[in-house]
């Protein structure tokens, strides 16, 4: 099987002739640059070469079509026009990472330095002369949003000012996805996935809106949490007008990409922590279920698409919730949390959820543990999961920045040595 044949397979809960790999086809299945420079020059041997931030917020570094082939990966995926920052991929230009790897990062990523702390400062759309977007502290790995809440007046609080980053697509927006097209067609032995923009309901990631200038509405993290709760109606109005302009947008790609892709990325909210669900199941199901439902029906009507939601912790009290919502795919599957345990989640959902993650734990093992730890994790994960097909490999979310190149060395040995 090539990389599109094996996706295939596993999204039909068919055994593949081997498990499907996924590394750097999502903004939550990628790899930290920095780790990324360091498997290269072992792997390809360039010492010259610089990698690209693909996802300056993670610092996510690219994985390109040499790197891919000599790793043995099936996926490849597009996202949106620009990124978190506003930032986008028309020219890109060197920068040098705290740790002194030498890296490339999007042309309109401009960066200060706090002069009081050393952190690295970063603004919407590369525009300095407004207050800076994100933070990344002295000797980081990524980026943390800078919360940018105006006072709140609760007499004119508008829902249309949580609604300013979703719109119809644009004409570059369009353009921008009928070239990702034709990059999908130029490497059609792989497995595609698109990023479908403005179809993630209440993620928090994108609530401060680092991409914004002078962003209005709620954008405080806490603020936003607390308002699912007190402020229901005006959450349900920001949803309901974010959901008319996905599914219009969502004709519009179907129209674009076809059946160059078989996975969509709905949404990266994340629902669990820990321990626990993060919200209540009658929350869910009154904020968030109705315009999932609607977003996976169309897809589903319309596309062979399979649905990819991205929601971390301990989620299993949800998954019969996120299935009755249309959704085929599960990320990240942190088993490291309460009730999620491998054997059980596939005992339970292997039938109805697509498991793509779970593969090696990104809090402990893989960063902290030894290379034989991450050897025996991912093996272990690859037999449970990949029996009888339904699982993408891939990490816990993305690796971190300070993974060791000898346990990212040991993932991709135990990959190998499961076929």
């Amino acid at each position: 099987m090539n990389g599109k044949e094996r996706l295939q397979a596993t999204l039909r809960h068919r055994q593949p002739d081997r498990v499907c790999v996924d590394i750097g086809g999502t903004w939550v299945t990628g790899m930290h640059v920095s780790v990324v420079d360091k498997l290269r020059k072992a792997v390809l041997g360039d010492q010259e070469y610089r990698v690209r931030v693909v996802e300056p917020y993670q610092m996510l570094g690219e994985i390109d079509d040499e790197l891919r082939a000599a790793l043995g990966i099936d996926v490849i995926g597009r996202g949106g026009r620009k990124s978190l920052f506003g930032t986008d991929e028309r020219d890109w230009k060197p920068f040098t990472l705290f740790d002194g790897i030498e890296v490339l990062v999007p042309h309109n990523l401009n960066t200060t330095v706090d002069e009081a702390t050393g952190d690295l400062l970063a603004y919407p759309e590369g525009d300095t002369s407004v207050p800076p977007s994100v933070r990344m502290p002295k000797g980081g790995y990524f980026f943390d949003a800078i919360v940018r809440q105006e006072p709140i007046d609760e007499a004119k609080l508008n829902p249309d000012d949580n609604c300013e980053e979703f719109g119809l697509l644009s004409d570059e927006d369009v353009a921008h996805f009928r070239k990702a097209r034709q990059w999908f067609a130029a490497r059609a032995e792989y497995g595609a996935v698109a990023v479908i923009p403005g179809t993630a309901f209440g993620d928090i990631a994108l609530v401060p809106a680092p991409f914004l200038k002078h962003p209005k509405g709620i954008r405080d993290i806490q603020e936003w949490y607390i308002s699912t709760a007190m402020r229901p109606d005006y959450v349900k109005a920001v949803f309901e007008k974010q959901c008319e302009f996905g599914l219009k947008n969502i004709e519009t790609l179907i129209e674009i990409l076809g059946d160059a892709v078989q996975v969509v990325v709905i949404t990266g909210t994340d629902f669990g922590t820990q321990r626990g669900l993060f919200c209540s199941l009658d929350s869910y199901r009154d904020l968030f279920k109705p315009y999932h439902m609607r977003i996976n029906r169309l897809i589903h009507e319309k596309t062979n698409w399979k649905t990819f939601i991205h929601t971390c912790g301990s989620v299993w009290d949800l998954l019969p919730d996120l299935i009755e919502a249309g959704f085929d795919i599960l990320n990240p599957v942190q088993c490291s949390a309460a009730k999620m345990d491998p054997r059980s989640l596939k005992r339970e959902f292997g039938k109805d959820l697509v498991f793509w993650g779970g593969g090696v734990d990104t809090q402990k093992t893989l960063p902290f543990g030894t290379p034989d730890e991450v050897y025996r994790e991912v093996r272990e994960r690859i037999e449970i999961f990949n029996d009888g097909g339904g699982f993408v490999f891939n990490t816990i979310h993305n690796t971190l920045g300070n993974t060791p190149l000898a346990n990212a060395q040991a993932m991709f040995r135990a990959i190998r040595d499961s076929q």
